[in-house]
């Protein structure tokens, strides 16, 4: 079937000869961020700010939103959901993870319990889509209602505004603006606060790995928010952070999000890859870096891959938690921060101003060019031992930072690993990648989360 006239994910997959190339020669580059500026000072004193002073983002554009009402709605997540539900309650939050049944992950997003009834799961739209089609096929008692993200939502608008205040002085702001000290939040609840008068709802997470919220209400207040937001934080430094450094604090607080839908392959996942067009986020994401295999499951992770094993809840019964179980006996990969060496991060960025092989361009502060990035991580003696996942500059760390999932033998902090930086055969045909050399850039296994911060931060938040 040519490429033109496929319907469906799975017209693709029988089609494409091997999906892996099918992904990796994919046009799209890295994931899209629209509607903000990308920088509106610097992006190095953007970076900063939330770790000196006070950062604001506005996280309003670039994640989908699914709606799910109805009296199954708590059921159906807790069916699809790694994740306990155990005392779930409205005004809570929960990080989800969603897997096939051999406990391989389809995606992860933030689920918000809004009321009874109505919960809300934000963030890209793998999980989305696996959540939705099972709630439709299964007959569960649900409606959906998506709410897609700027850069393909038809309506343009969305139905909220999402804006996050994080670092030191995030608090001392937000009690301003609210006229009085904030109500007592615990850690992924969510909770009220007063903004130019109206009624905001806020979340208590930390994105960034250091204080703050994540407040959201109708999109017709946006701007009345926003500007109370930005005159009152004039006093506490705020800065508006632009989307060349927003995507970059995940490199201190070590969120991976950037796993390959386990959904390609398998029998028993026909049904889903038919019910997903070719225009879905899983047809048109493109898959690059240096690790290359014509096994498309040899790019799977599992929560434990992706350092969310400490969610796995073995108390209901969930798609995928024989093969979890079984997992969580022995894991054999774990997550770490690798930090590069600047030696070699300079040698391969000066090949550019040199005659000859050039490697790939790094753009900083991320250096990300497909949707889903695999770059391979060997050990000092060249096997292949994990894959190094997201990749930029830390100015609060003055690091080349890359999260990586790798064999737990070689996970211990100090190690010495390689990544190798670039595409094979002078790389794919994705418009993002010029014709470059694969380098080897030496690497030290770090913690995840690398920053002190943001450990510190989260140590306070789990003794609570």
């Amino acid at each position: 079937m040519p490429a033109g006239t496929c319907r469906t994910l799975e017209d693709i997959v029988q089609s494409a000869g091997n999906i892996v190339d099918f992904l990796r020669n994919n046009p799209t580059g890295a994931y899209v961020f629209v509607n903000v500026p990308r920088e509106f000072t610097n992006w190095i004193e953007e970076q900063e700010s939330w770790r000196q002073t006070v950062a604001f983002f506005d996280q309003t554009h670039h994640m989908e939103d699914l709606y799910i009402r109805g009296p199954d709605a708590v059921k159906l997540l807790s069916r699809l959901g790694v994740n306990s539900f155990r005392n779930f309650e409205p005004g809570m939050a929960k990080h989800l993870y969603v897997c096939n049944e051999r406990g391989y992950v389809i995606g992860d997003a933030v689920l918000f319990y809004l009321e009874t009834e109505l919960l809300q799961l934000v963030g890209r739209p793998m999980a989305h889509n696996w959540v939705q089609f099972h709630g439709e096929k299964d007959g569960y008692r649900v409606e959906f209602e998506r709410d897609e993200r700027s850069a393909v939502n038809p309506r343009g608008r969305r139905k909220m505004y999402r804006f996050q205040l994080q670092g030191p002085n995030a608090t001392p702001l937000l009690e301003k603006l609210n006229g009085g000290p904030l109500p007592e939040i615990k850690f992924f609840h969510m909770g009220w606060i007063s903004i130019a008068g109206r009624r905001v709802r806020a979340l208590h997470h930390g994105m960034a790995g250091v204080a703050g919220l994540e407040i959201f209400g109708p999109w017709e207040e946006r701007e009345e928010v926003r500007g109370a937001i930005l005159e009152a934080g004039k006093e506490f430094g705020l800065r508006q952070v632009g989307t060349r450094a927003y995507p970059t604090n995940t490199l201190e607080s070590a969120w991976i999000s950037t796993a390959l839908p386990a959904i390609y392959t398998r029998e028993d996942l026909r049904a889903y890859r038919e019910w997903l067009p070719a225009t879905s986020f899983e047809a048109t994401g493109s898959l690059g870096g240096s690790f290359y295999s014509k096994n498309v499951e040899d790019y799977y992770l599992t929560p434990f891959d992706l350092g969310a094993g400490r969610i796995v809840r073995f108390d209901h019964e969930f798609v995928g938690r024989q093969a979890l179980e079984e997992m969580a006996r022995e894991p054999r990969r774990t997550k770490v921060t690798l930090v590069w060496n600047p030696e070699d991060v300079l040698r391969a960025i000066g090949t550019l101003f040199q005659k000859g092989p050039r490697a790939k361009y790094m753009e900083f502060p991320l250096s990300n060019y497909a949707v889903w990035p695999y770059d391979k991580v060997l050990s000092e003696n060249g096997d292949v031992i994990g894959f190094s996942k997201y990749t930029g500059y830390s100015a609060n760390e003055r690091a080349v930072l890359s999260l990586g999932v790798v064999d737990v033998r070689y996970s211990q902090p100090g190690t010495q690993v390689v990544v190798v930086w670039g595409e094979e055969g002078g790389g794919t045909r994705k418009p993002a990648v010029e014709r470059h050399t694969q380098v080897e850039i030496r690497a030290t296994v770090g913690p995840a989360p690398y920053s002190e911060p943001a450990r510190q931060y989260r140590a306070m938040v789990r003794t609570r």
